[in-house]
């Protein structure tokens, strides 16, 4: 793991996307509090915290053309670049219609930048070594969410709620310089390897291939239904079950009258086991298959949802929350590994990007989702109905993986 994260070339993928994963991580956590303080309801909060991830799947949309267009690393430094002036437009903000806008165009800014390390990593990675890189870019992503809230605490605690995000700000600020000082691993190789690049723009401009002509995301997923169609399903079920479970533990533990401290410690252990999981991850995909860490991964969280209904003490809770982080664990990079592994060599970023819309949705749809079948009947209902999705999710996954994935190395 040392060699592929302080090798020539692999840290400016990896330090930017720490970076900018502890600043939106510091900015999470604060969203509803700042809503409310410039005059949201309740619900009105809710929503406006749900914009980040609204403004990721419509970022969606544009970004493969974009990052097609750009290429990989000016693609990262436009995002990084947007997603500062989003955290400036919060920071500033006195309306609630501002910050509200800063928050969507972080969404928008995320999907762009996300999409471009992925992109990144799928034309640099050589195969044999495909999920290890990118479980471990989803363990920079998990580092930073887990350091996050701690810096916002820090800077609450002297500063105030709003102040917090000078920390995104200070982040991508840094990104950019990284960016711009570092290596591009499209040129120099990826922890030694050869880079995978082809036919170079004649601009100047970094891209993984000229392309004559640019796909945007609808057009990709006409060009790739029967790929997107299956695959995709699955990916929309791991998204969805990755959300849900984010969601649906806190408001359990509510439902069992934990207090936000017992609440709080329970989620940090479960944070601590996803954390410590995700090189293994991508150690199970390279060896055994993709099939060996996606079909695990969904069975364990869809048993898990249903049966979160069933625990109804603090010592049952904390098993379930720790066993899902568990499966949530050795699954951790499985999306953007299928997705380099099913994204077209010549030009990748269209395809990708219409992959991550997929799985977005699927994060995206999960709190309403809840929220609504909360409404009508109580919290066991979506709790076992995300499940059985996921159950779902499985068998699609261990169907189709052996069909459209070529097997590991």
């Amino acid at each position: 793991m040392r060699t592929l994260l302080f090798s020539r070339g692999s840290l400016s993928v990896y330090l930017p996307s720490f970076l900018v994963a502890t600043g939106e991580g510091a900015i999470l956590p604060t969203l509803p509090v700042t809503a409310t303080d410039l005059g949201a309801g309740i619900a009105l909060a809710g929503l406006v915290t749900g914009l980040i991830l609204i403004g990721e799947v419509i970022g969606d949309l544009p970004s493969g053309w974009v990052v097609s267009r750009l290429g990989e690393n000016h693609s990262m430094i436009t995002g990084a670049a947007v997603m500062l002036a989003g955290a400036l437009l919060c920071l500033c903000a006195n309306t609630l219609v501002l910050f509200s806008a800063g928050v969507f165009l972080m969404g928008l800014s995320t999907a762009v930048f996300a999409l471009a390390r992925h992109t990144l990593l799928t034309v640099t990675v050589p195969t044999d070594i495909r999920a290890r890189a990118l479980s471990l870019l989803g363990g920079t992503f998990r580092a930073g969410y887990f350091l996050g809230p701690f810096i916002a605490a820090a800077v609450i605690a002297v500063s105030g709620t709003q102040m917090v995000f000078l920390i995104p700000i200070v982040a991508c600020a840094t990104t950019v310089v990284v960016l711009l000082i570092l290596p591009d691993p499209a040129v120099v190789g990826y922890a030694g390897a050869t880079p995978v690049r082809v036919h170079p723009e004649p601009t100047g401009v970094r891209t993984s291939q000229s392309a004559p002509a640019r796909r945007g995301l609808f057009r990709t997923i006409h060009e790739y239904w029967g790929t997107l169609a299956r695959m995709g399903t699955g990916a929309v079920a791991i998204g969805l079950l990755r959300s849900s479970r984010q969601t649906i533990l806190p408001l359990w533990a509510v439902h069992l009258n934990l207090d936000a401290a017992h609440t709080s410690l329970i989620m940090g252990v479960a944070g601590a086991v996803d954390f410590a999981l995700f090189y293994t991850s991508g150690q199970i995909m390279d060896r055994f298959g993709r099939a060996w860490s996606a079909v695990p991964s969904l069975i364990g969280l869809g048993l898990l949802h249903i049966a979160l209904p069933l625990s109804g003490d603090i010592v049952s809770f904390s098993a379930i929350a720790i066993l899902m982080s568990v499966a949530n664990g050795i699954g951790s990079g499985i999306l953007m590994t299928l997705g380099a592994d099913l994204a077209p060599r010549d030009d990748p970023a269209p395809f990708l990007g219409a992959w991550r819309f997929f799985g977005d949705s699927g994060n995206a749809a999960a709190p309403f989702i809840i929220s609504g079948l909360t409404a009508v009947a109580g919290l066991a209902l979506p709790a076992v109905a995300v499940g059985a999705l996921g159950l779902g999710g499985a068998i699609l996954m261990a169907r189709f993986i052996p069909r459209f994935v070529p097997p590991s190395p």
